[in-house]
């Protein structure tokens, strides 16, 4: 994997650049539509590809580990074969969710011990089983297994596991090298810079993760509670320290207005349930802010979903007639609702990268995050 920064934005951090893959190109910034078990939910790959245009798309290792099964995965020649999408794409770790799993996981010096949230069968994560999982699942993108903390955790607790995510990214690091992808094109590993909301502890684990020449870096273990100026607050103190050479992803994050927040902060690249976990239950984003289909207001408003036409289903489905699916819980009322949402975003960060190159970045920015924060 490569990654050359083509523009810089003289009045902000933004920045303008592209990653190539053995599976293709992606243009930075760039929103990543979240596949957790294969499938972004409610949407064909031809969709993605040809009406949300999508240039990469994320699995889960702890999902796709359990479901389909590495046994089926391998057989099938990776996911891109699995599940028909021929274009990058980046797994997890699996850590996130395996932390969330507190009441039935135990974390070691080796590994996690966790329970499987389907049947309750006990399985191990070790930093090296790990990387040998995502191998096998055959992402263009790997991230390497740390401890997610809490966002509540006190600075004790923050610094032992910064520790310990420390250690297993050397352990990641250390298998990755000794292992060869298995199905003809190239991987690339990504370290994970953790330390809750405290800035020395952001700073080491940044200048940790930058001394390992990666051919990208990750923010982890943020928008988890945190106030979201904490948040920025964060991103700013890791990305003076991360290389600029690299592209620099931010992990679960997150709303349109803090994607453009991490932007103009120097972040690369996103990815966040949002649109469609939110499109499946009745909301829309729009240039112009959120819509929530299922009240009344727009049972008679004939006009399309979107008029400013961010995405291919704008001017063909008009608001009454999203509000009547929803109200009628048909299925289609999900299926329209992600796929706008999720070709809105994609728009959103696509303007953001015309106005980096065409050098008016912060303008267009504010005048968004005003339209973005109202209710409809």
């Amino acid at each position: 994997m490569t990654f050359t920064l083509q523009h810089t934005d003289s009045k902000t951090n933004a920045r303008a650049g592209l990653i190539t893959t053995d599976h293709g190109d992606i243009q930075t910034p760039i929103f990543m539509p979240v596949g957790t078990l294969a499938s972004v939910k409610g949407v064909h790959q031809h969709e993605l590809k040809d009406d949300i245009k999508a240039q990469i798309i994320l699995g889960n290792t702890y999902h796709l580990y359990l479901r389909p099964g590495l046994e089926v995965l391998e057989a099938a020649g990776g996911l891109h074969k699995f599940n028909g999408f021929d274009r990058p794409m980046l797994t997890d770790s699996g850590g996130f969710q395996v932390f969330s799993l507190s009441g039935i996981r135990k974390i070691r010096e080796e590994g996690v011990e966790f329970r499987s949230h389907l049947d309750g069968s006990k399985h191990t994560f070790t930093p090296e089983r790990v990387m040998d999982i995502e191998r096998t699942i055959g992402a263009d993108i790997m991230m390497a297994f740390d401890e997610c903390p809490p966002g509540t955790s006190d600075y004790a607790y923050a610094a032992k596991s910064l520790a310990l995510t420390e250690r297993w990214l050397d352990r990641c690091i250390r298998r990755f090298n000794e292992t060869e992808p298995k199905y003809g094109y190239k991987q690339s590993l990504f370290p994970i810079v953790q330390g809750c909301t405290f800035k020395d502890l952001r700073q080491k684990a940044a200048e940790n993760v930058a001394s390992k020449n990666a051919d990208g870096n990750a923010i982890g273990g943020l928008a988890v509670g945190e106030p979201t100026e904490v948040m920025y607050e964060m991103i700013e103190v890791v990305n003076e320290i991360l290389p600029k050479d690299r592209p620099r992803y931010l992990m679960g994050v997150g709303t349109p207005i803090n994607i453009l927040e991490g932007i103009e902060r120097g972040v690369d690249m996103f990815d966040c349930v949002m649109p469609t976990r939110n499109g499946r239950n009745a909301m829309i984003f729009t240039k112009h802010g959120t819509i929530n289909f299922r009240n009344k207001k727009w049972e008679m408003d004939f006009s399309p979903m979107d008029p400013e036409g961010t995405s291919y289903v704008d001017t063909a489905y008009t608001k009454a007639y999203v509000h009547h699916l929803f109200k009628a819980q048909e299925l289609l009322a999900m299926q329209v609702a992600s796929i706008h949402n999720l070709a809105f975003y994609l728009w959103l960060v696509g303007e953001a990268r015309d106005h980096i190159i065409a050098g008016d970045f912060a303008i267009w920015k504010a005048k968004m995050v005003e339209e973005l924060g109202r209710r409809l």
